[in-house]
């Protein structure tokens, strides 16, 4: 296994491409722009697809048509760039058509800046585009996570014939991390019996999202709607830090996690038993892990960089049992270890 030291877009990278990537389609914004930067030059190499699109929206039509075929195919943006992108997001949700999706989160809304946020938390996991649709949303909080999450999603993607969206930060994507390369490359992959590969000594197929028939919307909707439970019984991951004994449990994800757990060390120097549960996958939410945890007295804090929107999952979940209260901050802004620690003190008293 070779461990290196590379940024987190790079660490993503590199997890698409031991996955099987075939296609990479995408277009330049900060806080994301080594990803493509780097597919122009390794995917050439390996004598796969690489395309720099005229425009964000262009660059996930891209990925449709690519995916629609059996391909394995990603773009990635930042957050204006991601919305650009909803139109064929949510067709690609209708359609049925597996693909993974990267936003490295940049401060908002507008064209904001080039600093990390958490504020698109509403776009990934409300479904950013029209319908009732779902993405299956990753939050990996380190390079490793860039790595590990990204190969993972590709199968996640194929076996429920779903979008994954990658929900990263500018922060976690810029820092640079020894990672572990430990996954071997993926070369042979299972049939399948929808993609759009030539009819020849076979009946045509067909991949839509318009459903005119009398009906046949709603049960297409209901029938997504089955799969998104199997999902969400299957394909929670959360971590679970020092939460047993815990008084005050923090919810975090992403770069806030990492802020939050440092923050939790010192409050267990000064005698307050803090702990935290870590959503890995945004959605589906650790709704009955957070619920599991969720009695008088315990209190939960949630952190996050934005001005307060994974806090409404998480107030669900709880369902009035626990206090639940929220430390933010907005466009670009970034929550220190000492912020955590005196709210935690705080809620304490």
């Amino acid at each position: 296994m070779v461990k290196k030291l590379v940024k987190g877009n790079i660490a993503l990278c590199e997890g698409a491409l031991a996955a099987g990537l075939d296609a990479y389609f995408g277009y330049p914004i900060t806080p994301q722009n080594e990803v493509p930067a780097y597919m122009s030059n390794k995917m050439v190499t390996l004598g796969k697809v690489f395309v720099q699109a005229e425009s964000e929206l262009a660059a996930a039509n891209m990925v449709l048509g690519a995916c629609a075929t059996g391909k394995r195919a990603m773009t990635s943006s930042s957050s204006p760039g991601i919305s650009l992108k909803q139109e064929a997001i949510s067709y690609m949700a209708g359609m049925e058509i597996p693909s993974i999706i990267v936003n490295v989160q940049r401060g908002g809304p507008g064209l904001g800046n080039i600093a990390g946020s958490q504020a698109d938390y509403f776009q990934a996991v409300k479904g950013g585009g029209h319908g009732d649709y779902h993405l299956i949303v990753f939050a990996p909080n380190c390079a490793q996570e860039m790595y590990e999450v990204t190969y993972e999603a590709f199968d996640i993607a194929e076996k429920y014939k779903n979008p994954v969206m990658i929900l990263s930060d500018g922060i976690v994507g810029q820092m640079m991390e020894p990672v572990d390369f430990n996954k071997e490359q993926k070369t042979s992959f299972s049939k399948k019996d929808w993609c759009l590969d030539g009819c020849k000594d076979r009946e045509p197929r067909s991949i839509k999202s318009l459903l005119m028939g009398d009906g046949a919307l709603e049960q297409h909707n209901l029938d997504l709607q089955k799969k998104y439970e199997v999902i969400k019984a299957n394909e929670v991951k959360a971590e679970l830090y020092q939460v047993e004994d815990a008084e005050i449990i923090i919810v975090a994800y992403g770069i806030s996690s990492r802020i939050s757990k440092n923050a939790i060390k010192s409050a267990r120097t000064k005698g307050i038993k803090a702990g935290m549960i870590r959503p890995i996958t945004l959605w589906p939410f650790p709704t009955e892990i957070i619920k599991k945890y969720s009695k008088p007295p315990v209190k939960f804090l949630t952190v996050e960089l934005s001005l307060g929107q994974m806090i409404e999952d998480v107030r669900l979940a709880v369902n009035g049992v626990s206090s639940v209260d929220f430390l933010g901050k907005a466009g670009g802004g970034i929550v220190s270890d000492k912020d955590v620690l005196n709210k935690i003190m705080e809620l304490k008293k």
